[in-house]
């Protein structure tokens, strides 16, 4: 299902002691979400599973942020990631995602686990900064290129500050 919803400047913030939770297959299609994930989405749980997980993919995201997200769970490591969703009424929401694997009986990845909180307001600004220079560099580099582009400036970022992604992120 191609996302077709024009985003909005009106913000939904995540109250502080809520968590929103979801769980897809190995393809990124949604076999669960909590009551706070359906709430901040906009969607009915029918329309969320078996839908991409993508349905709630802000466009302001770049897509560079996805592919370390992807490399990170399928090669079985956990990431943290400020990540900005849509709404279906194109509405947004900035969330800290803690996503991991998530195994079956025999040590097998079956699917991933997501559990987002409620961002630290302060690191915002940095974190839309430094989106908004990847998006840039993903358009100037076309589509063919855009995901290496934006992992390059990424981490030449995370260079000049001497940290990875996630130390960034935690730390802010």
């Amino acid at each position: 299902m191609k996302n077709r919803i024009q985003p909005t400047n009106v913000e939904k913030i995540m109250r502080e002691h809520d968590f929103i939770v979801s769980k897809t297959d190995l393809k990124g299609r949604l076999v669960y979400g909590n009551e706070i994930f359906i709430e901040f989405s906009g969607y009915e749980e029918a329309e969320l599973l078996g839908s991409q997980h993508n349905i709630i993919r802000h466009p302001d995201m770049p897509r560079g942020v996805f592919r370390l997200l992807w490399d990170s769970i399928s090669s079985g490591k956990e990431i943290f990631a400020y990540v900005k969703n849509m709404s279906k009424d194109g509405s947004y929401y900035w969330v800290v995602a803690n996503v991991t694997p998530d195994y079956d009986d025999m040590g097998k990845i079956s699917g991933y686990l997501s559990v987002r909180r409620a961002p630290s307001r302060k690191a915002l600004p940095l974190i839309e900064d430094l989106y908004r220079r990847m998006k840039q560099a993903e358009e100037a580099a076309g589509p063919r290129d855009a995901c290496e582009a934006s992992i390059a400036l990424l981490n030449e970022t995370l260079k000049e500050k001497g940290v990875s992604y996630e130390d960034f992120v935690l730390a802010i």
